[in-house]
């Protein structure tokens, strides 16, 4: 889980912190080298851990802080608000063509950094607002990045452009422009070759098709796991061919983030998306206020409301209906399953748990709290019902639990629990008036350390 190790370390300092009544410059200075040793060991450059503790010390030996009501608190404000200037202040948006001009973004990176599938997941994303884009598979070299690319596009209902291995990426490039005037297309994105590590016939390359091809954008896709190296070849990437912005993918594996942390500070370029899994639908517009409140374990219930915008298929009607059947306590099995496919839309229970403030920080802490297995057997046994059963619980007697329990390969004792579970559930929906969905998985899945 992204910055898992840093927020860990954060937090157990702004514990100590919280406990003290006033603040003395010993206890801020004692505070932020631990701050200053976390961020070196989250692999954040150096130089940037020395400006920011610079500044956070500046703003919290003042008067206002040590003499505060809640000079704790006043110090984790003061850390925020530096996380957030550190990593870009405000959210930089992929910058568009007026009107029906269209607009040409060029993918670039490293070989292994994702760049075929970030390139699809940003044609879902501007899909979904609206705007119509088409892949260019300039990457000429690699036959099986021409398939891959091809399987994304088709996946996100995105036209994909190609003309095999044999032709050039500067006259691919060119013809998908030409292609996508005939076609009333808004984005050209260009997915270029990659390489094992920088050489000059890469840099080339794209100063080649920069130099044939008005290129509006140009964004770098590198992997956040790399950490410093990242930075670095972004730097590199930038004094070479001139880059706009950047992509980080597999922030879900780094439990560091240095990269995230350093880039913007270090290039000077932002950070306009990171990827957070490996399904396409998970790709997000980097905020950097949000990535703060993540970094410091407040949680990210905006980034969790659009993620479930985006993902949650449920229409209005279907909404306001499951609503208030849920206020009545009359959610059935139906309603279960559907429930069921939301939260795995919006990456599983764990990833939801981990946007919402004060839930536990590690990974491992998470999945400790919730039974992935247990919860695919309740997905089970409703799958075994039939879909009268599932609409109405009350026909379940015990010869149809028998059968339930052999279709879903579980004991009947799993499958009474369950019922009774539901039921309860079902109660408790019905006595908080909706209000508070608490109930909804009715502790199913849980080792009975998290009250759902």
């Amino acid at each position: 889980m992204a910055f898992e190790s840093l927020t860990e370390k954060l937090q157990n300092v702004f514990k100590n912190l919280r406990g003290k009544g006033r603040l003395t410059q010993e206890d801020v200075s004692a505070a932020l080298k631990e701050v200053k040793m976390a961020l070196l060991e989250a692999d954040v450059n150096f130089k940037v851990v020395k400006q920011f503790v610079k500044s956070v010390e500046e703003r919290a030996i003042g008067q206002d802080v040590m003499n505060g009501l809640n000079p704790g608190q006043m110090v984790i404000k003061i850390v925020n608000e530096e996380l957030i200037a550190l990593m870009g202040s405000e959210t930089t948006e992929l910058s568009l063509q007026p009107g029906k001009a269209i607009t040409v973004v060029m993918m670039a990176g490293l070989q292994g950094a994702g760049k075929t599938t970030a390139t699809a997941k940003i044609a879902g994303l501007l899909k979904r607002k609206g705007k119509k884009s088409l892949l260019v598979a300039c990457d000429v070299y690699r036959p099986a990045a021409i398939e891959q690319l091809r399987i994304n596009g088709q996946k996100q209902e995105v036209e994909v452009f190609s003309m095999g291995t044999e032709v050039s990426p500067v006259t691919i490039a060119q013809a998908s422009i030409e292609y996508a005037q005939k076609k009333g297309i808004n984005v050209v994105i260009l997915d270029t070759a990659g390489r094992l590590h920088i050489d000059e016939e890469m840099m080339e390359e794209l100063q080649k098709i920069k130099s044939h091809v008005s290129v509006h954008q140009t964004l770098l896709v590198v992997d956040a796991m790399t950490g410093q190296d990242a930075v670095n070849v972004a730097k590199q990437f930038d004094e070479k061919v001139g880059i706009d912005g950047v992509v980080l993918t597999k922030m879900d594996g780094d439990t560091r983030g240095g990269a995230a942390l350093s880039i913007k500070a270090v290039t000077g370029k932002p950070i306009l998306y990171v990827g957070m899994g490996e399904k396409l639908s998970d790709m997000e517009q980097f905020y950097p206020d949000r990535m703060a409140s993540r970094i410091l374990g407040m949680g990210d219930v905006l980034s969790l409301i659009d993620k479930a915008a985006q993902n949650l298929d449920i229409d209005e009607e279907k909404g306001r209906d499951m609503a208030a059947r849920m206020k009545k306590g009359k959610f059935d099995f139906e309603d279960y399953l559907e429930s069921m496919k939301q939260m795995r839309n919006m990456g599983g229970l764990g990833s939801i748990l981990s946007m919402l403030p004060g839930m536990g920080v590690k990974a491992g802490d998470l999945e400790s709290m919730i039974d992935e297995k247990q919860l695919a057997h309740m997905e089970a046994i409703v799958l075994s019902m039939t879909p009268e059963e599932r609409r109405n619980p009350k026909l379940l007697n015990p010869r149809r639990k028998h059968r339930i329990a052999k279709g879903a390969g579980v004991d009947i004792s799993v499958v009474n629990r369950f019922i009774k579970q539901f039921e309860q559930s079902q109660k408790m929906m019905k006595q908080f008036g909706g209000g508070k969905r608490r109930g909804m998985f009715g502790g199913m899945g849980g080792k009975g350390r998290f009250p759902f």
